[in-house]
C-alpha cells in the first residue's frame, strides 16, 4: 500500500511513518506534505496513493483548502487533535480519524477499516467533502459558558474581543477586557467559532474583526494589530498569514 502523509509537525509525520512501518513493513510512504500549497501542486501533477493520512491544521492554511482543488479521489484518514463533533461528518462519510498522539492500536484499527472496504466504498468525492465541510463550517458556536467564580456566566461571540493562549491556557478576552479561561484548544475553536468574524493571526492568537481598533504595517513583511489587552508580541499578523489576513478583511 502507498500513502502520502500530510503533517507541519515534523515529529508527528515521522512518529506516525513509523507506526505504519511498524505495523507493515510494505506500507510505502510515497511522499510527506506540510502545506496546503505544496500538497495541491504535487496532487495535480500526478502523484498518487491509496491513502492519506491528512492534519487539518497545516502551515499554510486549512487542509479543507485542498479539496475544492483537486479532482481526484483518495480515501482520507484525519490525524488530528480537532473536537469530534466535526469529524462526525466525515466519519458518515465512511472517512476515519486518528486522534493525537496516535498510538499503534488504533492506527491498526483503522488500516484494517480501510482494508476491509473497497475504495469505492471508502471514498468520497473531493467536491462532496467541501460540501461537508461548508456543513461544518455553518455550524459555529453563538455562545460560550464561562465560569465565574461558583457561578457560570454565557457570553455571546459578539461580545468577545479575542482568544488568546497563555502558558498552555486559552483565554477568553471580552469587548470589555474581561479574561475568562476556556477548556479548548486554538485548534478547536477554529472549528467551532464562525471564520467570517474570526481570525487566527498567529499561533497564539485568534482576533474577532470587530474588536480590531487599528492595523499597522510592521517590519518583515508583517501587520500589528490593536487590540485591548493584547500584548505587542502577540498581536502580529505572522507573515504567512498576511495574505490570507487581507482577503479575509475585504470579504
Amino acid at each position: 500500500m502507498k500513502a502520502i502523509i500530510i503533517e507541519d509537525e515534523k515529529l508527528s509525520a515521522e512518529h506516525l511513518e513509523n507506526l505504519l512501518k511498524r505495523i507493515d513493513v510494505t506500507i510505502e510512504v510515497v511522499a510527506r506534505f506540510d502545506t496546503v500549497k505544496g500538497s495541491i501542486e504535487s496532487l495535480n501533477n500526478g502523484i498518487t496513493a491509496d491513502l492519506i493520512f491528512m492534519d487539518i491544521h497545516l502551515a499554510d492554511g486549512i487542509s479543507f483548502d485542498i479539496f475544492p482543488k483537486l479532482s481526484i479521489d483518495i480515501p482520507v484518514i484525519f490525524t488530528t487533535a480537532y473536537d469530534e463533533y466535526a469529524i462526525k461528518a466525515f466519519k458518515f462519510n465512511s472517512i476515519d480519524y486518528l486522534l493525537k498522539p496516535i498510538g499503534l492500536t488504533e492506527l491498526k484499527t483503522s488500516l484494517e477499516k480501510f482494508n476491509k472496504l473497497s475504495q469505492a466504498a471508502q471514498a468520497i468525492s473531493l467536491k462532496d467533502m467541501s460540501l461537508v465541510y461548508d456543513s461544518i463550517k455553518k455550524q459555529h458556536k453563538n455562545r460560550f459558558l464561562v465560569k465565574v467564580g461558583d457561578g457560570i456566566v454565557s457570553l455571546k461571540a459578539e461580545d468577545i474581543a479575542y482568544f488568546v493562549s497563555e502558558d498552555g491556557l486559552v483565554l477568553l478576552v471580552t469587548q470589555l477586557s474581561k479574561r475568562y479561561p476556556l477548556n479548548y484548544s486554538l485548534e478547536e475553536l477554529e472549528g467551532l467559532i464562525d471564520e467570517a468574524k474570526f481570525f487566527r493571526i498567529n499561533r497564539k492568537v485568534i482576533v474577532n474583526i470587530n474588536a480590531i481598533q487599528k492595523i499597522s504595517n510592521y517590519f518583515n513583511s508583517r501587520l500589528k494589530l490593536t487590540l485591548p489587552l493584547l500584548g505587542d508580541d502577540e498581536s502580529i499578523v505572522s507573515r504567512e498569514r498576511v495574505g490570507e489576513f487581507k482577503e479575509w478583511l475585504d470579504a
